[in-house]
C-alpha cells in the first residue's frame, strides 16, 4: 500500500503569503516522511483564501522528490484545453508521474459563480476527459456541444500518460469511474464498511468494463498523536464540534501504532493508496502528523 497526502488549500489567514508558507511546509515535511504522492484539491468561489491548484502545486514541486504528485480537478468549471496545457506544464516541471484526480463537483453556487448548468456536468466531465486524452496524444481537436473548439491542440504533451482518478460515491458514478478511469477514489466522509462496500462495487463494475485498475485510493482525514490520551482527546472535541459533518468512524486518530493498524485493515480490504488530509488546521500539529507517517510507514514495511 501507498501513502500519499493532499495538502490543505483552504486557510484563513490576514496574510496571504501565510498560507502559501503552510502548504509548502506540509510538501516539505510529506517529502521528508518520504510519501508516495502529493495532491492539492480544487475549489472556487469561496469565501475564504483557497490557493487555486495548479499554480500552488508547481510552487510546491520545488519541495518535493521525484514520486508522482498532481491535483483534483472538477473538471465542468474547466475550460479543457486550458486545463489540458496546465496540466502538461505541470508534468513537464516534475520527474515523476502526474495524476489527475477528478470530479463532478456538486455545490450549487459554486457552480453558478463559474457559470456552469449543473444539469449538465455529467456530460460536460465526459467530454471534457475525452478532450484532454486527445490533446495530451498530440490530437487536433473540435468540438461544438460546450466549447466552441476548432482545431485545437496543445504543447507541450506530457512525456508520460497522465494517470486519471476519479472520485465517486454513488453507484452510477462508480461504474462511470470504472469504464473512464485508470484509478478510483473513495470518499473521506465514508465509514470503513461504507468504503469496503463501494470497494466491492468498483471492482465488480471493472470486471464488467474489462478493466484492471491501476490504483484503488481511499481519502482519509487523519490526526497522530504521540499518545492514546492525546488523539482520544483531540478526536472528542473534533466530533463534538461536527468535524465536516463526516460519522466519527469516518475518522482516524490515534497514535502511530493505532493509525498503523487502521491503514492495514484497508489495505487488506484491496485499497492500493491511502490519501491522508490532515484533520487539524494547526501548522504544528499538521506537521507533526505529516512526520509522524513516516513512523506510520516503518509499522506496515513499506
Amino acid at each position: 500500500m501507498r501513502i500519499g497526502i493532499s495538502v490543505q488549500s483552504a486557510y484563513r489567514v490576514d496574510d496571504p503569503a501565510q498560507g502559501v508558507r503552510h502548504m509548502l511546509e506540509r510538501a516539505e515535511a510529506a517529502s521528508q516522511a518520504d510519501l508516495d504522492s502529493l495532491f492539492v484539491g480544487d475549489h472556487h468561489v469561496t469565501d475564504y483564501a483557497y490557493y487555486q491548484n495548479s499554480p500552488i502545486l508547481g510552487r510546491m514541486l520545488a519541495h518535493w522528490h521525484g514520486k508522482p504528485a498532481g491535483a483534483l480537478y472538477l473538471l465542468p468549471l474547466w475550460h479543457p484545453v486550458l486545463l489540458a496545457e496546465q496540466i502538461s506544464t505541470l508534468a513537464a516541471i516534475m520527474p515523476g508521474r502526474f495524476i489527475m484526480q477528478c470530479g463532478l463537483g456538486g455545490l450549487p453556487d459554486q457552480s453558478a459563480g463559474m457559470g456552469i448548468d449543473m444539469s449538465q456536468r455529467v456530460a460536460m466531465f465526459e467530454d471534457s476527459l475525452a478532450i484532454m486524452r486527445q490533446l495530451w496524444a498530440g490530437e487536433t481537436v473540435s468540438h461544438e456541444r460546450f466549447w466552441h473548439l476548432k482545431n485545437a491542440h496543445i504543447a507541450p504533451l506530457p512525456a508520460q500518460d497522465i494517470e486519471v482518478w476519479i472520485g465517486a460515491t454513488a453507484p452510477a458514478a462508480i461504474n462511470r469511474t470504472a469504464r473512464l478511469a485508470e484509478g478510483w477514489l473513495g470518499t473521506p466522509s465514508a465509514t470503513p464498511q461504507q468504503a469496503k462496500e463501494q470497494l466491492n462495487q468498483y471492482r465488480q463494475a471493472c470486471a464488467e468494463h474489462q478493466r484492471a485498475p491501476s490504483a484503488v485510493a481511499l481519502r482519509r482525514d487523519v490526526f497522530i498523536a504521540g499518545s492514546v490520551k492525546e488523539a482520544e482527546a483531540f478526536r472528542s472535541d473534533a466530533v463534538a464540534k461536527g468535524y465536516r459533518g463526516f460519522p466519527e468512524e469516518a475518522l482516524i486518530c490515534g497514535d502511530v501504532s493505532q493509525v498503523a493498524d487502521q491503514f492495514a485493515e484497508f489495505s487488506d480490504a484491496g485499497f492500493t493508496d491511502i490519501v491522508v488530509r490532515n484533520m487539524s488546521s494547526d501548522q504544528s500539529q499538521a506537521l507533526a502528523t505529516i512526520e509522524a507517517l513516516s513512523d506510520v510507514r516503518r509499522q506496515l514495511n513499506l
